[in-house]
């Protein structure tokens, strides 16, 4: 095995280790202690879930960024493809390979998606390929990451003032899209997220419905509907929990509406 000509004692592989297990963690700090005789790498952090990982990497991206982050797939809070998403946001995202033990559907989903993975116990030679893999490769980017991701996010995030903010898709009373961006509207504020409205519907449909081309609604959300006349035509609108702002809803929209609402 020979050494990365990019990745130097003097320039070593910078390593993010994310799990909730610390024995996890511990084996693979010595595998690549193991290894820098072939591939010189540092450890710049460790984290045992993942919105502790999104702010450290973050904050390390203001210095030397990270390169690879090795994640644990199955964690409390937020999962390690989850917190892959959040990562794709940064201005240089890392290297992501995922750590499983036990998720068949995830191995074959990166299989298909030529995503690399280590399966538990982590072997040295794999670690080594699969490092090296994610240094020289192009980052993952969300779509990749949401095709691999067989449940739906619990937490949505955005760039604002160089920062990435995490809320609650459960928080969330509609999405709406203005121009390039989609408007996430919640009871205390807006994000922008660039996303677009038909990933975001597909991805959790069974929580938002379309009452426009434009904007998805929380079923939760709605306390109901009321008449409105704009420019002498007729229409509905919805009435939102916690906002004096209505929606409209579109002539094409309105039998769903009426029907998944049980109107």
């Amino acid at each position: 095995m020979s050494a990365v000509p990019s990745i130097t004692a003097e320039s070593p592989l910078r390593v993010f280790i994310v799990d909730d297990e610390a024995p996890a963690r511990l084996r693979l700090r010595a595998l690549l202690e193991d290894l820098m005789p072939e591939l010189p790498s540092i450890i710049v952090g460790e984290a045992d879930n993942g919105a502790d990982a999104l702010q450290a990497i973050e904050q390390a991206a203001e210095g030397l960024p990270v390169q690879v982050a090795l994640l644990d797939i199955r964690m409390p809070g937020m999962e390690g493809i989850e917190l892959a998403t959040h990562l794709s946001g940064l201005a240089q995202p890392p290297g992501v390979v995922f750590c499983t033990a036990y998720d068949q559907y995830a191995v074959q989903a990166f299989e298909l998606n030529a995503i690399d993975y280590l399966m538990k116990p982590v072997r040295l030679a794999r670690l080594q390929a699969a490092l090296i893999k994610a240094a020289q490769s192009a980052p993952l980017s969300r779509s990749q990451l949401l095709q691999i991701n067989p449940d739906a996010r619990r937490q949505l995030s955005c760039t604002e003032r160089g920062r990435i903010l995490l809320f609650n898709v459960s928080d969330v009373l509609y999405l709406k899209a203005e121009q390039k961006y989609v408007v996430a509207r919640t009871a205390e504020r807006e994000y922008l997220l660039e996303e677009s409205l038909v990933a975001l519907e597909q991805e959790f449909g069974e929580r938002f419905m379309r009452i426009h081309r434009n904007c998805l609604v929380a079923r939760q959300a709605v306390a109901g509907f009321e008449r409105s006349n704009f420019e002498g035509e007729a229409h509905w609108e919805v009435v939102l929990h916690g906002l004096t702002e209505h929606l409209p809803v579109s002539r094409r929209q309105w039998a769903n509406v009426k029907q998944l609402c049980g109107s």
